[in-house]
Parts: C-alpha cells; structure tokens; sequence
C-alpha cells in the first residue's frame, strides 16, 4: 500500500529557487501558500549523490511545470508528471524566467512512496 507524507519547502525572499529537500518518490501534490508572487512552479531534481541538480523535462524536453497556481491553492499532479524523485528543489518561475517572491513562501509537497 502506498505512503503518503507532506514534505515542507521554503522558497526564501528576494529568492526563485528553494533549498534541497529531500522526497524519495512521486510528487502527486502541491499546497501553495496563503500568499504568493504569481509565478509557475518548476522543479530541479537528482537521484544519487554524485550527480548535480538538473532542472525536470517530459520525454519530449519541455521542462515540467505547474502553470499560474494562485495562493492558498491545492494542486493535484497528474500521475507520471513527477515520478521517481530523490532529492528536489522548487523554483517559482521558470529555468528561463525565474520569478523572485517577494517574501518567504512555504509550499507543501505531497510525495507518495
């Protein structure tokens, strides 16, 4: 049966990119915070140790993102969008466009293992 937990990640003010955190497994949620600079959500990821963080594309190379989630917002992922995660970091805005916030947001992951 699979396990669900909520991983916490800060996106630090004046700041797009989060801290490492670490979800080994399938994110299938993301809560937003009560407030938010509006921005996308994409993803930077790695899985051993070794390798460097990389920022998260489909199959076809288009990066992975969550487009125009509003503050206090629940989002479902869709099954397969970000499967076998270690270690991941949430950037507001794009690898292109990053979007500052404008003050520290908390943003909760849902990780099913």
């Amino acid at each position: 049966m699979p396990i669900r937990e909520t991983v916490a990640v800060t996106i630090a003010n004046g700041t797009a990119l989060s801290p490492e955190v670490t979800v080994n497994g399938d994110i299938v949620g993301v809560q937003m915070p009560a407030a938010w600079t509006a921005a996308g959500i994409t993803f930077q990821a790695l899985v051993t140790p070794e390798a460097t963080f990389g920022n998260v594309y489909t199959d076809a190379h288009t990066e992975v993102s969550l487009t125009s989630p509003a503050a206090g917002e629940y989002i479902a992922v869709a099954a397969g969008k970000l499967v076998g995660l270690g270690r991941v970091k949430v950037r507001s805005g794009t690898s292109g466009t990053p979007v500052n916030q404008g003050a520290a947001r908390v943003l909760y992951l849902v990780v099913q293992r």
